[in-house]
């Protein structure tokens, strides 16, 4: 699209001559651009985009969509974060692909990489990059697709009621997976019925030739199919799409059955942690409901790598210390599972290096202090607490367990200590920015 025509779709004023010059990609980050390159400018708390607008000019790029006049061409808007919804749904609107939408409380980024390395085996997709789950991230997802994209896995967070219909209306999806009703950002809506009823709004979004896809095994999930007039698919241990036994072999990885329909097929997915079995059995449900074979989806499952990063990333040390980076984000339900998988593994001694759970009110103390119990009655060696935000978990391990001030102390307190034998699993919320430890032990 030109700059005029940009202009027009999300009711912006157009300054200065862009000429004959298209725009074939729209970046926030000024660094990406490059020929036919439109740079969104967002003004945040403590960097304003439009004061990088000459250097996206200097590497080739077409022009800005800010609120206010920069250098160089530029389109201007009230809100530069609608604008690239309006632009994102214009896309959409334009093209062919289905859109496969995911919410719920944990799992989500996992469950999106699966289904698009399935989907991706079958036509043309494209899926967020990390996290893309917001106002931004979503319209900036759909801007990648093209006129070959046939599915476009859309992934959808809330931090309160009303959130998810907005990103609906950038992205209305044919098909929409809830995973789970857990007790992420709980702080902020004040209850677990709070929440199903924001996760909920995906599923309203659908007409009735659409697809929701349920998890079985959630109450507060199940209860959805009364929200729409959709076509109703679950999935789990008592699913539509049934999720068999689940076996962890020695590095962690599970292997299981699933079934659909009357067929059987065998999937492992090569990834640590017994709970990518039902995040393996939601992608499979959504592939169904977007009209692939099971038994091709459990061959793409069964190659499915980890994608995302932060996210049960192995990393062996050159002397063999096994370092398990789950530190992109944490709350109560995904701290459990990453604790539960880590404590599968035939390693001769285990440590947790653990940081606070963030936006849980009222919940957090208790919820802190059950992690610490859980570590404790897993058989964990050893709990290191990174911040006073997090005492709780100490609090519940006892004397496995030790209050440190920061990541520095946490690394030095754990280098003398460990051998080639142990494992040792890093995890907080994304705030706390424990990466930081398991980038010391592997001396990065």
């Amino acid at each position: 699209m030109s700059l005029a025509e940009i202009a027009k779709v999300v009711g912006g004023a157009l300054h200065g001559d862009a000429g004959s010059a298209r725009v074939r990609h729209v970046v926030i980050d000024s660094r990406a651009a490059g020929p036919h390159t439109l740079f969104a400018a967002i003004a945040g708390e403590h960097v304003d985009g439009h004061d990088y607008a000459p250097s996206v000019l200097a590497l080739g790029g077409v022009g800005t969509l800010g609120s206010r006049v920069v250098g160089g061409p530029c389109i201007v808007v009230d809100d530069v974060t609608i604008a690239l919804g309006r632009l994102a749904r214009h896309q959409l609107d334009a093209s062919t692909a289905t859109v496969v939408a995911i919410t719920g409380s944990q799992g989500k980024t996992s469950v999106k990489d699966l289904l698009a390395h399935v989907l991706a085996g079958a036509a043309p997709t494209v899926a967020p990059v990390g996290s893309f789950n917001n106002e931004l991230g979503v319209p900036l997802t759909v801007l990648r697709l093209d006129e070959d994209t046939h599915y476009v896995v859309a992934e959808m967070g809330a931090r309160g009621v009303g959130h998810i219909e907005l990103l609906c209306r950038i992205a209305p999806p044919s098909v929409a997976v809830v995973l789970n009703v857990g007790t992420a950002h709980i702080g902020e809506f004040g209850s677990p019925d709070a929440i199903a009823i924001a996760k909920g709004e995906l599923v309203e979004s659908l007409t009735a030739d659409g697809t929701a896809v349920l998890n079985a095994d959630d109450p507060r999930v199940l209860a959805m199919r009364s929200r729409t007039t959709a076509e109703i698919l679950t999935f789990g241990d008592a699913g539509d799409v049934r999720l068999g036994p689940v076996q962890v072999d020695g590095s962690g990885e599970p292997h299981f059955t699933l079934e659909h329909a009357g067929r059987s097929c065998d999937v492992h997915v090569p990834r640590v942690g017994a709970h990518h079995a039902i995040n393996a059995a939601a992608a499979a449900a959504a592939a169904v409901a977007a009209g692939l074979d099971l038994a091709d989806i459990a061959t793409r499952l069964s190659s499915a790598a980890p994608e995302s990063p932060m996210r049960m990333a192995r990393s062996v040390r050159d002397d063999g210390l096994l370092v398990v980076n789950d530190a992109y984000n944490a709350n109560p339900e995904s701290m459990a599972a990453a604790l539960h998988a880590v404590a599968a593994l035939p390693h001769r001694r285990k440590v947790a290096v653990l940081g606070e759970m963030l936006e849980l009110g009222d919940l957090s103390e208790s919820a802190h202090r059950t992690i610490g119990r859980l570590a404790r009655d897993l058989g964990y060696d050893r709990v290191v607490v990174v911040g006073s935000g997090a005492a709780a978990i100490a609090e519940g391990s006892g004397e496995i367990a030790e209050i440190v001030a920061d990541v520095d102390v946490a690394i030095g307190t754990l280098s003398a200590w460990l051998t080639a034998d142990d494992v040792v699993l890093v995890k907080a919320s994304r705030g706390c920015r424990l990466e930081r430890v398991a980038d010391g032990l592997l001396g990065r």
